[in-house]
């Protein structure tokens, strides 16, 4: 059982578990499945209930007690304690891209600590490809059900800001005006659409420079990706510069309006 000191042990926990469950998702998602849409009429799938039950069940043998706040669980009507050390949990993020078949779908696992994310991992078993983020951050090609490990993934950091403008990244299904007119007015050159927490993962890995995002989110929306681009150098801040902050129980865990930056400076 990894201590909970050990961000990057945490970190590979979390992506063997994300592994695991993806066998599961890419089952259904290659099936004639159905979507149905939950009570705030967001769409779900038998893939989400599914991979949801079995991160649950390996988290609780791997970090017994810990207290899981997940979509659907929550969703159910399920309340774990957010006031100390908790982990989020999104068994498909990107549910509009899971069921347009895009791939740009991803299993999502955080450790949240005094309200910031701190070891995480994004998967993206269509595409292949995981990210895994501790004290530094990891990425490389995996197949759904393959065990993960350091050596056979390659360590990735952002970039710095290139000279001739900013590469932003946007949401495929959500950008809108504010965050097109935020972009514009930071120079950005080039914009980059991707689906999920793809999105946080692309200025990870130093391909993109900034995410801003206006819309709505949840927090196990965004941990796992936070916590990548943490580890790989970069940040995720408020518009006006202040911390992002985790543990919302007041406003059931909604997201305000944030900016992933690769580079603060």
């Amino acid at each position: 059982m990894p201590n909970l000191d050990d961000k990057n042990a945490i970190a590979f926990e979390f992506a063997r578990i994300c592994s695991l469950a993806a066998v599961k998702i890419m089952e259904i998602y290659e099936s004639d499945f159905e979507a149905r849409g939950k009570d705030d009429k967001s769409p779900v799938t038998d893939a989400d209930e599914l991979a949801e039950e079995i991160i649950l069940a390996e988290l609780e043998k791997a970090l017994p007690g810990v207290p899981v706040l997940a979509e659907e669980s929550f969703a159910a009507g399920f309340r774990p304690k957010t006031d100390g050390a908790f982990i989020l949990v999104d068994p498909v993020d990107g549910t509009k891209e899971f069921i347009n078949k895009n791939g740009e779908f991803t299993v999502n696992i955080a450790l949240i600590e005094n309200r910031a994310p701190t070891a995480g991992c994004v998967f993206a078993p269509a595409h292949e490809r995981i990210f895994v983020g501790g004290t530094q951050a990891w990425a490389g090609a995996l197949k759904a059900g393959s065990p993960v490990s350091a050596d056979a993934l390659d360590v990735i950091s952002t970039r710095d800001r290139p000279a001739g403008g900013m590469t932003a990244v946007m949401s495929r299904s959500h950008a809108d005006e504010k965050t097109q007119a935020f972009a514009d007015a930071r120079g950005v050159t080039e914009k980059v659409s991707a689906g999920s927490s793809l999105k946080f993962c692309l200025i990870a890995e130093g391909a993109a420079d900034v995410y801003p995002r206006f819309g709505p989110t949840k927090e196990w929306d965004t941990g796992a990706g936070h916590a990548v681009l943490n580890a790989a150098g970069g940040a995720v801040l408020t518009p006006d510069g202040n911390p992002f902050l985790y543990a919302k129980e007041a406003v059931e865990y909604l997201n305000g309006a944030f900016v992933a930056w690769g580079r603060i400076h």
